[in-house]
């Protein structure tokens, strides 16, 4: 049966000479893996440019709740962007928020409002020209509460470090925890570094499977 959803990207593996395996987190189905055909052929005019990392789509899909691999029969960008791809710094977060996102999204499981959370930090991540290397510290606070886990206050978070924070950091941390996505306050590199350490070891109490992340060695190196 032909259904229409929006739907957020997260990757793609080749399939065959010339298909692909896509994930996609979808507003009205959960996270959902869809097969493509033809479309890395020289035919297919940089179709597969849909599938990168973060993309926003609108989808008209087969949707059929007993089958695991579904199709899609129409795809189309809901949001292009305009910096993302171009940039290197948000091209590593965009890797980084990806694997976070394919570890915490479940399959079948629809939530319109973490959908819509999710996008649109994403596209405020797109339309931010500057300030926004502390941002993805900002998604994984407010995406923790989304997903029912979002700390009280940094005490309650910092017990699941192993960073002492001094006098300031805690000030910072603590009005960053406040304020999620909103908060605009420089944060020097080291401190960042902390901080996301300190949000992914608290992740990974509430995940299974959480870590490994491989692309936090690279994202901490950019930003740094």
């Amino acid at each position: 049966m032909l259904k229409k959803t929006e739907g957020l990207v997260l990757g793609y593996i080749k399939y065959g000479d010339s298909s692909i395996v896509t994930k996609i987190y979808t507003e009205a189905f959960g996270l959902q893996s869809y097969i493509v055909n033809g479309v890395r052929s020289s035919k297919s005019k940089n179709k597969v440019a849909l599938f990168q990392s973060l993309s926003l789509v609108d989808l008209v899909v087969y949707h059929k709740e007993s089958s695991d691999l579904k199709r899609i029969s129409e795809i189309k960008l809901s949001y292009p962007f305009a910096s993302i791809p171009f940039q290197q710094k948000k091209i590593c977060m965009a890797i980084f928020l990806t694997e976070v996102l394919g570890k915490c999204l479940r399959i079948d499981f629809s939530d319109p409002e973490l959908f819509q959370t999710i996008r649109q930090n994403i596209i405020q991540l797109d339309q931010m020209s500057a300030g926004f290397e502390s941002l993805h510290l900002g998604i994984l606070i407010e995406l923790s509460g989304n997903l029912g886990f979002r700390p009280s206050g940094p005490e309650e978070i910092i017990r699941c470090g192993n960073h002492v924070f001094s006098d300031s950091e805690l000030k910072l941390f603590s009005d960053l925890l406040e304020e999620g996505c909103q908060f605009q306050q420089p944060i020097p590199n080291e401190s960042r570094r902390k901080f996301l350490e300190t949000l992914l070891f608290f992740y990974d109490k509430h995940i299974d499977n959480f870590y490994p992340l491989n692309s936090l060695e690279i994202l901490k190196e950019v930003l740094s």
